[in-house]
C-alpha cells in the first residue's frame, strides 16, 4: 500500500504508517483504504486518533496504552445514515450517525482532511441510499405476497411490469375509470408498479373517458 497517497493533506506520516500496519489485518477481500484523516490536537500527541474510510466501512481508530494497542470502531457504509462536519477555530469535528441512530465523532481534525472525509462520505452515502431503497422495495414486495389491498376492497393480484403484458389485463375494461385510477395509485404507493407504468395506464384510461 503506497503511503504517499494518504499524505496529500499534510497527515502525520508516522501516524498513517502505524495505522496502515494495524488496519491491513482488518481488511476483507476486495476491501481497500480510500482515505485517512489524522487528529491534530493543539497539545503534543504522540499517538493521535485517526479515521479511515474504506470502500466498505468507516473505521474510527483510537490508540490506547501509549500507542501500543488500538481500539477500532467500524461501521458498514450501508448502515451509515449521515456524515457531516463542524468547523471551528482549532480544526473540525467529523460526526457520523447510523440508521440505528448511533453517533460517533472525532474532533481536532485539520479542516482540509475533514472536508475530504465529508466529500467521500457524501458520494458513498448517495450510493447506499439507493441500496437501502431497493432493499426496502424488495421487502415490501415480498411482504405483499403478490397481492395488494386498495382502500379495504378486494385484493388485486398484480405482478411487476404486468401492464406491459397485453394478454394479461389487470383491470376490468368496463369498470369505472376513476375507480381504476384510484387502484392504480395504490399500486404505485405500495411499489407494485412504477410511476412510469402508472402514467402509461392513466393516459390509456383517460383516452377512453
Amino acid at each position: 500500500m503506497n503511503l504517499k497517497q494518504f499524505l496529500n493533506e499534510e497527515q502525520d506520516p508516522k501516524a498513517v504508517e502505524k495505522l496502515l500496519e494495524k488496519i491491513n489485518s482488518l481488511l476483507t477481500s476486495q476491501e481497500f483504504v480510500e482515505y485517512i484523516a489524522v487528529q491534530k490536537k493543539p497539545a503534543f500527541n504522540l499517538s493521535p486518533d485517526c479515521i479511515a474510510l474504506t470502500n466498505r466501512r468507516v473505521i474510527f481508530c483510537r490508540p490506547k496504552n501509549f500507542g501500543l494497542s488500538m481500539d477500532f470502531q467500524d461501521y458498514s457504509w450501508v448502515d451509515v445514515a449521515d456524515c457531516h462536519i463542524k468547523e471551528g477555530i482549532l480544526g473540525a469535528t467529523f460526526i457520523m450517525k447510523t440508521v440505528g441512530n448511533l453517533i460517533n465523532m472525532m474532533d481536532y481534525l485539520p479542516k482540509a482532511q475533514a472536508r475530504k472525509l465529508y466529500q467521500y462520505a457524501q458520494e458513498i452515502e448517495e450510493q447506499m441510499r439507493s441500496v437501502r431503497r431497493e432493499k426496502d422495495l424488495e421487502t415490501r414486495r415480498a411482504s405483499a405476497g403478490g397481492g395488494v389491498t386498495v382502500n379495504n376492497t378486494t385484493p388485486i393480484i398484480a405482478q411487476p411490469h404486468q401492464f406491459q403484458q397485453q394478454h394479461q389485463p389487470l383491470l376490468i375494461e368496463d369498470e369505472d375509470p376513476f375507480a381504476i385510477l384510484q387502484k392504480l395509485k395504490g399500486l404505485v404507493e405500495t411499489g407494485i408498479i412504477s410511476q412510469e407504468e402508472f402514467e402509461e395506464k392513466k393516459n390509456e384510461i383517460l383516452s377512453r373517458v
